[in-house]
């Protein structure tokens, strides 16, 4: 099993397609008629679906998505001061597991996760960006042993 697509709201469907386009080469995909603007996109083998409403996004409610190569993204999304210090304490966050989560907030303000695997691996210019989990809030043992990516 895995996800098909998630559905966000759009204010402005073009500045949004705009955004995940260029931040994740996105691929605008043919789309049905709803009876409102709505754009689908590509993300790989799964799909965002963009509707263009007036509503308010929640503060943590979000989607993820793995980003192998981080540092070209992350360097879009901050070129578009894209990134969300608020919701989770920080934008660039490691987690137990040498894993790393970066958090943005596209046009509409809904929160995008970007997951990285091999924190470590990362350059240097972004670890020093990035601030641990453990230093934001206390690690049990139980909660170090967490793993983001099921199987490792």
């Amino acid at each position: 099993m895995r996800i098909n697509h998630v559905s966000v709201n759009a204010t402005d469907l073009g500045a949004s397609v705009e955004f995940y386009s260029e931040l994740f080469d996105a691929i605008a995909l043919p789309t049905p008629n709803f009876g409102m603007p709505v754009q689908w996109l590509g993300l790989g083998e799964a799909q965002v679906h963009l509707f263009e409403a007036d509503a308010e996004p929640r503060s943590r409610h979000h989607f993820a998505l793995t980003v192998v190569e981080l540092e070209p993204v992350y360097r879009r999304a901050a070129a578009r001061d894209a990134f969300d210090d608020t919701a989770f304490g920080h934008h660039l966050v490691e987690l137990p597991g040498d894993c790393a989560q970066t958090y943005v907030r596209d046009p509409a303000g809904n929160l995008v996760e970007l997951d990285t695997p091999f924190a470590s691996r990362l350059a240097p210019s972004l670890r020093r960006e990035m601030k641990a989990l453990a230093d934001l809030h206390p690690q049990s043992e139980e909660n170090r042993r967490a793993r983001l990516y099921v199987g490792t």
